[in-house]
């Protein structure tokens, strides 16, 4: 094969979940829905909830300076990407929050991505660019993907909401994970399957949503594979060909379940394609990643590289395996790509420290969740307001004070107003 030299990618990366846990089986039994279907046949375990004092600002600065806890190496980063679908302001850059609370220098260029829930890989391919383009020796980019649900009290859709934030360190230096220059299968079509029209309302069509999802992921994945031919490498016509290839996979995943049929409508392209083949081979090569997705519901952008993080922190002897990737947005755009881990991979995932995190969260009551969910709704679009840190079990004493965490305060004048804990 030719020398595709991935000297790019992830050098390392960050979780931030929040600190409520809604377990998911206890919220679908108080709305009288199937426990089987949403926690099994979806793979939906629990969803991260956040505060009225929280945000995606605060989510998407917690995420940055736990991946960078020292301040002098935060000088490194000359690129700050925030990919987001939940910005607060519908000018002023999301990312303008993060340069300046993260304490990143102020000649870093920065900008906020809005591409639905390819965002994240969206920004992330511009960062590998300025970094082969025109960084310096040492220069680095953090990309970050933040975002919340909406409140959905009572519809169907309630069970794949959640939030969280991630933060990628990407550089010359991609100890974690580095990308495969030129191996990458786009797909763009436009369609209004999802749609955030106002700062309140989340609208769409689920069917059409999974049938754009599906469709990019075909499509994405049929141009991957003449990408690969063309540099060089082996035809993937076939289940063992691909697993040799690719002897791991990981999709967008606004909740398990979605990707168990994406595994399936790519793998019945295949030569020799049996259902049974193709359920062991989920198993063995995408089942491992979801971990962390199944605890934090739906992350948007951020999702896919919770699933990287997760499949690191789950393998071992991940390092030196090849491994694809789709990411998915609304709108749509699908995209199926391929990295390497690198041999620190599984370190730097544990160091990353996730399963703690998501395990320190409190878990919440139905009405403690339905309490979080309504009073940060409560303050959106208002300009004068401060907000209360009191109830929710004590949440603010217990996970924030003293904590030197970033928090939301309220707005004058409609101007956001930020502090530490």
């Amino acid at each position: 094969m030719n020398d595709i030299c991935p000297s790019v990618g992830i050098e390392r990366l960050w979780v931030e979940p929040s600190t409520i846990a809604m377990d998911m089986a206890t919220l679908v039994r108080a709305r009288g829905a199937s426990v089987e279907e949403v926690c099994g046949d979806m793979m939906i375990d629990a969803r991260s909830v956040v505060p009225p004092w929280e945000d995606p600002v605060t989510l998407a600065v917690n995420a940055v300076t736990g991946l960078l806890p020292d301040p002098d190496e935060r000088q490194r980063i000359k690129l700050l990407l925030v990919a987001s679908e939940s910005a607060p302001d519908q000018e002023k850059s999301l990312s303008t929050w993060v340069q300046r609370y993260a304490g990143l220098p102020d000649d870093c260029r920065n900008l906020e991505v809005k591409n639905a829930c390819n965002g994240g890989s969206g920004a992330l391919r511009l960062a590998m660019n300025w970094l082969l383009a025109e960084a310096a020796p040492g220069e680095a980019a953090a990309v970050v993907c933040t975002d919340i649900s909406r409140t959905h009290f009572h519809k169907p859709y309630e069970f794949v909401m959640g939030a969280g934030a991630m933060a990628l360190l990407v550089s010359r230096d991609p100890a974690f994970f580095a990308f495969d220059s030129g191996l990458t299968g786009l797909y763009t079509h436009e369609v209004s399957d999802l749609i955030r029209p106002t700062s309140r309302v989340e609208a769409g069509h689920s069917e059409t949503s999974l049938l754009s999802y599906m469709e990019a992921a075909d499509m994405a994945f049929s141009r991957y594979v003449e990408a690969v031919a063309h540099h060089g490498g082996p035809q993937l016509e076939t289940m063992e060909a691909l697993s040799t290839w690719l002897p791991h996979q990981v999709y967008h995943a606004p909740f398990g379940g979605i990707t168990r049929r994406a595994h399936r409508t790519l793998m019945r392209n295949l030569n020799g394609w049996r259902a049974a083949a193709q359920a062991d081979d989920y198993a063995r090569r995408v089942e491992p990643s979801l971990q962390f997705n199944r605890r934090m519901g739906g992350t948007y952008a951020g999702s896919v590289f919770i699933s990287l993080l997760g499949l690191a922190a789950s393998e071992r002897g991940i390092g030196g395996r090849r491994t694809g990737v789709y990411s998915y947005g609304s709108g749509s755009t699908g995209e199926f790509y391929s990295g390497v881990f690198g041999r620190e991979a599984h370190r730097i995932a544990r160091a990353a420290g996730l399963d703690r995190r998501l395990s320190d969260r409190m878990a919440a009551s139905v009405a403690l969740y339905e309490e979080a969910e309504t009073r940060r709704g409560t303050y959106v679009d208002l300009g004068d307001f401060d907000i209360p840190t009191d109830g929710l079990a004590g949440l603010f004493d217990s996970h924030y004070a003293g904590r030197n965490r970033l928090i939301f305060q309220g707005a004058r004048a409609h101007v956001r107003r930020y502090a530490w804990s």
